[in-house]
């Protein structure tokens, strides 16, 4: 077994990116490291990325270790956590999430960023409870909640830190599909080599600026005013 919390694989078209830390799956420095490293190959090698959490846990959150050691190491994790969200939701590549388990705070926040969703049916617990454990949703989540959840579910999803089960999530945005655990792999591997084959990579890449290049601007614009003296607690 690999010392290292995130796999890269090529399959095919379709980069995989299997994020493991062996716990619960918080992003710490190191993992987003390896997921840019992991996108830096799909720009050259793949034509669609597949991103797996571990069995029972997509990704809890930011590591709490950093989250709780300072304002300076807490606000810098989740910018570096927002430029990573960002560079997901405007990849010239589709991205397909296979939400393995529990994805909350920056779980939920990378569900968003992915372009389809696909959750295993579980006694699951998905959505940004940041508010609820002393943090403020950051403008570059609230941006993609905005973009992803239903118009009902936004307040709730965000000022509210509402959590929701796998089939919840669906109605609220967070994912598009509930199948059987035995079931994601094939389920999200089929999604992503079907785009991988069907989509015009130059197309695509085109149509995504069009779509979404405003958003990232104005989050990256902003980042370093909201995240300036984001801590826990504040």
């Amino acid at each position: 077994m690999s010392d290292l919390p995130v796999l890269v694989d090529l399959d095919g078209d379709v980069l995989t990116i299997r994020m493991d830390d062996g716990k619960v799956n918080a992003l710490s420095h190191r993992s987003i490291e390896l997921v840019h490293g992991a996108l830096d190959r799909a720009e050259a090698e793949a034509k669609a990325v597949a991103i797996f959490g571990r069995p029972g846990k997509f990704c809890a959150g930011f590591d709490l270790a950093v989250m709780k050691s300072g304002q300076e190491a807490s606000s810098n994790l989740v910018k570096e956590g927002a430029r990573l969200s960002m560079r997901i939701f405007g990849l010239p590549l589709p991205t397909i999430a296979a939400c393995t388990g529990h994805a909350l705070a920056a779980g939920a926040i990378l569900l968003n960023a992915c372009d389809v969703r696909i959750g295993a049916a579980g006694d699951f617990k998905l959505g940004m409870n940041e508010v609820s454990i002393g943090m403020p949703l950051p403008i570059f989540a609230v941006e993609l909640a905005r973009e992803r959840l239903t118009k009902t579910a936004f307040p709730a999803a965000t000022a509210l830190a509402q959590v929701y089960s796998p089939d919840d999530a669906v109605t609220a945005g967070y994912l598009d599909r509930v199948v059987g655990s035995d079931d994601l792999e094939s389920e999200v591997m089929t999604t992503a080599q079907a785009y991988a084959q069907t989509l015009s990579r130059s197309g695509f890449a085109r149509t995504r600026t069009n779509v979404r290049q405003a958003t990232i601007d104005h989050v990256l614009a902003t980042l370093d005013d909201d995240l300036g003296t984001f801590s826990v607690g504040t």
